[in-house]
C-alpha cells in the first residue's frame, strides 16, 4: 500500500511539474535584426499571440500571458505593417514549441525532441516595413512526391520556373507537402526555398503520423519540421486563417481519415477572430474541401464542424476559402441551404495540384511527366491577388505562357454536306457553370456554347493511348477520367461549311471578369465515296 502512495505522490508531482504553467514573453520590435529582445527595444502594443486555442493581446509594452500545458505551440499572429524572421530556406519563424516530455518516441518518423523547461520569456521578433494593401501571394496544391524522383519532377517542373520571382508577397501550399514517407519533408522544403520568398505550409493528409491513436498527435513530424498545424497572420487587408482539417484516426470507426476539425481548433477560429476587424478579407487555408455532395452526414466533411466554421463567419462578409487534396480544379460555393448565413454565397477555390495527377502520364519537353489532371486541368499553381478587401485568383500552367488557360478539343476533319454528332469541347481551366463561354468559326457570329457535366474529350485521347500502344511507354498511365466542371460545347455546322480550313475561336470570361481567347483549326473535306 505505501509502495502505491508513493507511486501516486510521485505521479503528481511529476504531473504537476510539467502540467500547466503561464508563458510569458514580448512581442518586440527587432531594430537590429539579431532575432533577440535587448533591452533598448521596445514591445509593440496590441499584437495576438495563441497558444493553439486562447489568443490575447500584448499590453501597453509588448508583454502578454498565456496558459500552456505538455504539448503547446506558441505563435504571434503577425500584425499587418510588420514582417517575421525567416530561416535560411525561408520559412516563417513566428512560434516557439513547448513539448517538455517530447513527441512520442516509437513513432515512425521523428517529432519534436524533449525541450524542457519553458523558458523564462518566450519573445517574438517583428519588423516594420510598409505593407502594401495590394499584393500577391502564390499558392500552390499537393506536391505530394513519393520519391526524391518526384522531389525532382516538382522542383524542375514548378520550382525552377519561379526561381526568382518578383513581386510576390509569400507562398503557401495546401497541403500533402510529400507523399507519407515524412523524410521528404526537407528535401521538399529545400526545393520550395528556392523559389526565394517567405513560403507558409499547412497539413495534408499525406503529411501525417499514422502511428498516432490520437488526432492531436497526428501532426508531430509535421510540427517537428513547420510548427503549429493550426496558426493565422495579417497581411494587408486580409486576415489569413491556416487549419489542419483532417480527423485521424477517423472517430466514426478509428480507420482511415474524416474531414473535419476538432472542437479546439474551431475555439482557436472563434478566439481569434475577435480581435479582427470584420472589414478584412479572411481568407482560409486547408487541405480537404468542405463540400459534402448532397450535404450528406457521413460525407467527405463532417458537416457539423462546417457549420460552427459558417457560424464563427456569419459577421464577416468578405471571406475565401482555399483547398486541395481532390488532385481536380473547381470552385465550390456554399449558399444558405449549406448552412452558409449571408446572402452571398462562400467560394472556395479548390486548387489544382502542382503534382497534377501524381506525377503521371507522358514526359514533356522539360523532362518530367506532364501530368494533367483527372478533369482535363494541366498540372500548375494560381496566384491569389488581394486589393483591400477584395481578391481574384489566376491559374498558371507549368510550362506553358500565362494566357494558356483553355484547351480546344475538336475533330481534324469532317464531311461537307454531312451533319456530323463530333462537337467542339472546351475545357476552360478556371471556368465555372454560369461563366460566359463564345465561339465562332471563320467570320461567322458569336454564338455561346453549352455548359457539359462530362469527362474531357481530350484528356480521354490522351489517356487511352497507353491502353493502344503494343509498346510501353515511359512513366505512369494516368488515372481514369473523371467529369469535368469547367467544360463547354458546340456544334460543328458541317452542312454549311465549304470545303477548306476554318479557324475556331473561343472567347471566355472567368468569373473574375478575365477575358481570354484561343484558337485552333480544322478542315472540311469532300466526302469519301
Amino acid at each position: 500500500m505505501k509502495a502505491i502512495l508513493s507511486i501516486l505522490v510521485t505521479l503528481l508531482i511529476y504531473s504537476h511539474a510539467v502540467g500547466q504553467t503561464v508563458a510569458k514573453g514580448y512581442v518586440y520590435e527587432d531594430s537590429n535584426g539579431n532575432n533577440k529582445k535587448e533591452r533598448r527595444e521596445k514591445g509593440i502594443a496590441g499584437v495576438s499571440v495563441s497558444n493553439g486555442v486562447e489568443v490575447v493581446q500584448t499590453d501597453s509594452k509588448g508583454y502578454y500571458e498565456l496558459p500552456v500545458g505538455n504539448d503547446n505551440i506558441l505563435f504571434v499572429i503577425k500584425p499587418s505593417g510588420y514582417k517575421v524572421p525567416l530561416n535560411e530556406a525561408n520559412q516563417p519563424l513566428y512560434y516557439y514549441i513547448h513539448k517538455p516530455l517530447g513527441s512520442p518516441a516509437d513513432f515512425k518518423y521523428k517529432g519534436t525532441e524533449p525541450t524542457g523547461k519553458l523558458p523564462k520569456s518566450v519573445d517574438f521578433a517583428l519588423v516594420a516595413y510598409d505593407e502594401p494593401t495590394s499584393f500577391t501571394s502564390l499558392i500552390f496544391g499537393d506536391p505530394q512526391a513519393y520519391n526524391l524522383d518526384e522531389v525532382e519532377y516538382f522542383a524542375k517542373g514548378i520550382v525552377a520556373e519561379l526561381e526568382g520571382v518578383e513581386n510576390i508577397s509569400f507562398g503557401l501550399s495546401l497541403g500533402d507537402l510529400v507523399g507519407d514517407d515524412l523524410v521528404l519533408h526537407n528535401p521538399y522544403i529545400q526545393a520550395v526555398s528556392r523559389v526565394g520568398i517567405p513560403w507558409y505550409n499547412l497539413m495534408g493528409n499525406h503529411d501525417m503520423n499514422y502511428d498516432a491513436t490520437t488526432d492531436s498527435l497526428s501532426d508531430e513530424t509535421y510540427e517537428a519540421n513547420f510548427g503549429p498545424a493550426n496558426y493565422s497572420f495579417n497581411y494587408g487587408n486580409a486576415h489569413f486563417i491556416v487549419l489542419d482539417d483532417i480527423l485521424y484516426p477517423d472517430p466514426r470507426d478509428n480507420q482511415g481519415y474524416w474531414g473535419g476539425f476538432r472542437k479546439d481548433q474551431l475555439d482557436f477560429v472563434e478566439n481569434n477572430l475577435k480581435f479582427v476587424d470584420k472589414n478584412k478579407l479572411i481568407v482560409l487555408a486547408f487541405h480537404i474541401p468542405l463540400l459534402s455532395e448532397g450535404n450528406l452526414p457521413d460525407g467527405p466533411f463532417r458537416l457539423a464542424d462546417r457549420q460552427r466554421l459558417f457560424d464563427i463567419l456569419k459577421d464577416y462578409p468578405n471571406t475565401l476559402s482555399m483547398s486541395a487534396h481532390t488532385h481536380l480544379q473547381r470552385h465550390n460555393f456554399y449558399g444558405k441551404e449549406d448552412g452558409w448565413q449571408q446572402e452571398v454565397p462562400h467560394h472556395e477555390y479548390n486548387a489544382g495540384t502542382t503534382s497534377g495527377d501524381w506525377y503521371s502520364g507522358e514526359f514533356n519537353e522539360q523532362g518530367v511527366p506532364s501530368s494533367t489532371m483527372r478533369d482535363g486541368t494541366p498540372k500548375g499553381y494560381a496566384f491569389l491577388t488581394i486589393d483591400g478587401n477584395q481578391y481574384k485568383i489566376d491559374y498558371k500552367v507549368a510550362g506553358k505562357a500565362k494566357d494558356y488557360q483553355m484547351e480546344i478539343f475538336s475533330p481534324k476533319v469532317v464531311a461537307q454536306g454531312r451533319n456530323t454528332s463530333a462537337g467542339i469541347y472546351v475545357n476552360f481551366f478556371m471556368g465555372r457553370k454560369g461563366d460566359k463561354v463564345e465561339y465562332r468559326i471563320g467570320d461567322g457570329a458569336w454564338a455561346a456554347m453549352s455548359y457539359v457535366e462530362d469527362t474531357d474529350p481530350n484528356y480521354v485521347s490522351h489517356l487511352y493511348k497507353w491502353d493502344l500502344t503494343d509498346k510501353l511507354m515511359k512513366g505512369r498511365r494516368p488515372s481514369n477520367a473523371v467529369v469535368s466542371t469547367h467544360l463547354w460545347r458546340g456544334n460543328i455546322p458541317a452542312r454549311t461549311l465549304p470545303v477548306g480550313s476554318h479557324k475556331i475561336e473561343i472567347r471566355a470570361t472567368d468569373m473574375f471578369g478575365n477575358v481570354f481567347t484561343e484558337e485552333k483549326t480544322f478542315k472540311v473535306e469532300e466526302p469519301v465515296q
